[in-house]
């Protein structure tokens, strides 16, 4: 956890840092790439909803053939663990989002636009794992996977916190909930542990399941399913809003409308004139109305 605070402090000096000889004036907040909204809340929990069904959907079938052993581990000390490693996992999935999402993602979106810079990206954050325990070239290539599906995110919502929620679901759904390796690190299963066995297509081995090739499937309809939940959120934060082009242009009044309003305004105010009806108002009772 101090590792993970310490890489997020900084990155947080570092961009800023490099915000400033760019001459752009922005909060720390912006510069993360946390800006401050209201629905920064629920974005962080859509990406969470998202990120655990994924996890679901790439467990569900070692789960259904028996290919897993779950131990569980209910001492007191690992109570602590999982708050302990939820809580890190929490700060290194921020700290990641902020280094592959943040800031140099944002720069390089300027340079070459966002699909090269997604690809570049993406690329990236897959080779960064590669020195992993147990990667594998299937690893690498989900892994770079799940960097275009939290790229999507903030392309979404141009913000870290849905694909900080994202990251960090899907992190704690492979490590905690299930007790399974993340990207080959075992060290945050606690009251779960779980080994899996059966052909590498469908558990990862000891990468996990971002080494399975099936987990390409579970990221594509990840990216299909987070397209259209987020309409509102493109809509909201990522159109330009309309500014009107061209020049005010004031067009003077004919000089015989402002001589005419002249005219009007030194007239004499034009008395009232009552009309009184032609036929009389009343009549006796059995007499008809003449029409």
């Amino acid at each position: 956890m101090l590792a993970a605070l310490f890489l997020l402090f900084l990155l947080a000096v570092g961009f800023s840092i490099l915000q400033a000889i760019a001459h752009r004036h922005s909060t720390l907040r912006e510069v993360l790439g946390l800006p401050k909204r209201p629905t920064s809340v629920r974005e962080w929990t859509l990406g969470a909803a998202v990120g655990w069904g994924c996890v679901v959907l790439a467990v569900l079938p070692m789960t259904l053939t028996g290919k897993l052993d779950v131990q569980l581990w209910m001492q007191p000390r690992a109570i602590w663990l999982l708050l302990l490693n939820l809580l890190t996992l929490g700060i290194a999935a921020l700290a990641e989002e902020v280094a592959f999402r943040g800031y140099p993602f944002r720069r390089l979106i300027e340079a070459i636009g966002p699909v090269a810079a997604t690809i570049g990206m993406s690329i990236l954050f897959g080779l960064g794992h590669a020195l992993n325990p147990g990667a594998t070239w299937t690893g690498v290539f989900v892994t770079m996977l799940a960097g275009l599906l939290f790229s999507v995110a903030w392309l979404r919502t141009h913000g870290l916190w849905l694909s900080w929620g994202l990251h960090f679901a899907w992190n704690a759904s492979i490590g905690v909930l299930f007790g399974l390796p993340i990207s080959g690190i075992s060290d945050f299963a606690s009251v779960v542990q779980t080994r899996a066995f059966g052909p590498l297509w469908l558990t990862g081995g000891s990468y996990g399941p971002e080494g399975a090739a099936f987990t390409v499937v579970v990221l594509l309809i990840g990216v299909g399913v987070l397209i259209p939940i987020t309409r509102d959120y493109a809509w909201n934060y990522t159109h330009k809003p309309i500014v009107a082009g061209g020049y005010a242009i004031e067009v003077q009044p004919p000089p015989a409308h402002v001589a005419m309003e002249q005219e009007a305004k030194s007239a004499p105010a034009s008395s009232l004139v009552q009309i009184l009806p032609v036929t009389p108002q009343t009549r006796s009772v059995g007499e008809e109305p003449k029409l």
